[in-house]
């Protein structure tokens, strides 16, 4: 589907689950390299062997900058360059009322996916730079666009990823680096299930608020990322893209969604 990608060396933090393990799949089966990075030592180096045995996983936490420039560093020695890179890497947001919401959660969660997307995208450009050509993927959220109430750290952080998406963007867009966010809805990953399973997530109120009637999955956004990494979407630089059923353009008071119209 997208031949130009079979050479790329692509680096994908969170990889070894959820939409980053999608992504990596998708990519894998485009013939490029794959380069898993995760917190989990083991579970990086498990899902790059269920792709095949040139695929790559490492150890990093994103938050850590040495970490961060020692994994560039150590891809750049192995395989040569980096072609794409995908922040991927976050964990879960405490849904609380803000006085209840521990500063500490707040601080990492920021620091893992803002600052951490920031320091990796500055290391895998030095190498782009370099290069001469790169693409960058972020992963944004409906939140950092519309905000959800009760998530502040999550909501802040995914829109400063958008921000910084533009910035960079418009920044590295003469070097032939072009940098892309996606923003995805309401996707049913394992996670998403679970919540669904626990009570804790109602699946009928989230498609009812969704114009096309039910969840995402991880293939929606990693077809998303196909795209933006291919030579499709060569003109496309400094923008969030939605990912999410029509969720953040229905603005009317009543559900989106009726299946007996």
């Amino acid at each position: 589907m997208y031949p130009e990608l079979n050479p790329y060396v692509v680096l994908i933090t969170g990889g070894a689950s959820g939409l980053g393990l999608a992504g990596a799949q998708a990519f894998a089966r485009e013939g490029a390299t794959v380069v898993i990075v995760d917190i989990n030592k083991s579970d990086a180096k498990q899902a790059a062997s269920t792709l095949g045995s040139k695929h790559i996983g490492l150890m990093c936490d994103v938050a850590d900058e040495a970490q961060v420039n020692h994994v560039v560093e150590t891809v750049v020695k192995q395989l040569g360059r980096i072609d794409v890179l995908i922040n991927c890497a976050g964990i879960a947001d405490q849904v609380k009322p803000t006085i209840e919401q521990d500063m500490a959660h707040f601080r990492r969660l920021l620091d893992i996916h803002l600052t951490g997307s920031y320091m990796m995208t500055k290391a895998c450009a030095t190498v782009m730079l370099k290069q001469g050509k790169g693409n960058v993927i972020n992963i944004s959220s409906i939140a950092g666009v519309i905000g959800l109430t009760y998530r502040n750290a999550y909501s802040a952080a995914k829109a400063g990823i958008s921000m910084l998406t533009r910035t960079l963007g418009c920044e590295w867009a003469a070097n032939g680096i072009r940098v892309n966010a996606i923003a995805p809805g309401y996707i049913l990953t394992p996670l998403t299930q679970a919540l669904i399973d626990k009570g804790r997530l109602d699946k009928s109120v989230v498609e009812r608020r969704t114009p096309m009637g039910h969840f995402g999955t991880p293939t929606h956004i990693a077809d998303a990322m196909l795209f933006l990494a291919s030579d499709q979407s060569a003109f496309i630089t400094g923008v969030t893209l939605p990912v999410d059923g029509g969720y953040m353009s229905w603005g009317a008071p009543s559900d989106a969604f009726d299946d007996h119209p």
